[in-house]
């Protein structure tokens, strides 16, 4: 009877290991996932990027950040702060850079005594902050440049955007106006978060999340758009030009006051574009010195 027995647990338990090798279920993190399903999920939906955290390098400001997202914080927030050429800042619920959530946590860089190596290179997400070193809470910026690495020792880098970057690259497609930081930063039209989710972690163990975001560019005051706006004004005034020109030619004895005309015209026009190239020397300058300032000007809320 006991032979009996151990043989049918034994044809029990071949069985059940044949199934969970031949299934479409696994653990990840805990919780089952189903395999076929998450390779479905793998295709990134529009408009969608998504963030591969690292823990080895910011383990607290990591758990915080998929804390966060699986309460569904970041649904519905904006990103509040777009400056080309430096960074993308979301993550508000009041969407003025001023706010956050209700924890606060240890800010994961060297000059807070934390070993944290990744920097601030493209592509890379950080934790916004106030001047006091442990008061992140929710605010995150995603790097634009290269350049950022002046901010490596100072603020917590914690992912990379490794999937979709063309749509936060999107975000500077919308017009921006001067923001509280001097610089042109603050978005016309909101750049909305619609969904964001954890999804299971890649193939090197490390958690990834994915934001989907609203279609932000539909409707929206474009830089495309103020570009051709100047564009055809530009082309208005070299018509206009032209036309003064033309009309020289019509008669002999209007051709001194009409090339007096042309030339009041030009230099106007000339003036115009000194002044032009004066005022985009100017901000120029005053852009470089924010930039080169922004971990001190920009730090009563965030990477600012």
């Amino acid at each position: 009877m006991r032979i009996k027995s151990f043989a049918v647990a034994a044809v029990a338990l071949l069985f059940a290991l044949f199934a969970v090798g031949c299934g479409d279920n696994t653990t990840v993190g805990g919780n089952s996932v189903n395999i076929q399903e998450n390779q479905e999920d793998e295709k990134l939906p529009e408009n969608a990027f998504r963030i591969t955290l690292y823990p080895k390098y910011a383990p607290i400001t990591c758990e915080n950040f998929i804390s966060l997202v699986s309460d569904g914080f970041y649904d519905g927030l904006t990103f509040h702060r777009v400056v080309e050429d430096f960074m993308a800042q979301g993550g508000d619920p009041q969407g003025t850079g001023m706010g956050g959530s209700k924890q606060q946590i240890k800010g994961e860089f060297s000059s807070n005594g934390v070993k944290n190596t990744l920097s601030h290179t493209r592509g890379i997400v950080s934790m916004a902050r106030s001047s006091a070193p442990n008061s992140a809470s929710s605010q995150f910026f995603i790097c634009y440049s290269d350049k950022d690495t002046f901010l490596d020792g100072n603020y917590a880098a914690f992912g990379k955007v490794t999937e979709g970057m063309e749509v936060v690259d999107d975000f500077l497609k919308v017009k921006r106006v001067k923001g509280s930081d001097g610089a042109v930063s603050k978005p016309t039209s909101p750049i909305k978060i619609q969904k964001a989710t954890v999804m299971s972690n890649d193939a090197d163990g490390n958690p990834r999340v994915q934001f989907i975001m609203e279609d932000f560019l539909s409707g929206a005051e474009t830089v495309s758009q103020v570009t051709t706006t100047v564009a055809v004004q530009t082309t208005t005034t070299t018509t206009a030009l032209t036309a003064v020109s033309a009309d020289t030619a019509i008669s002999s004895d209007a051709s001194a006051s009409a090339e007096s005309t042309a030339a009041e015209s030009t230099t106007a026009a000339e003036s115009t574009a000194a002044a032009a190239e004066t005022t985009t020397a100017a901000e120029s300058t005053a852009a470089a010195e924010i930039r080169g300032g922004v971990a001190e000007t920009t730090s009563s809320a965030a990477a600012s």
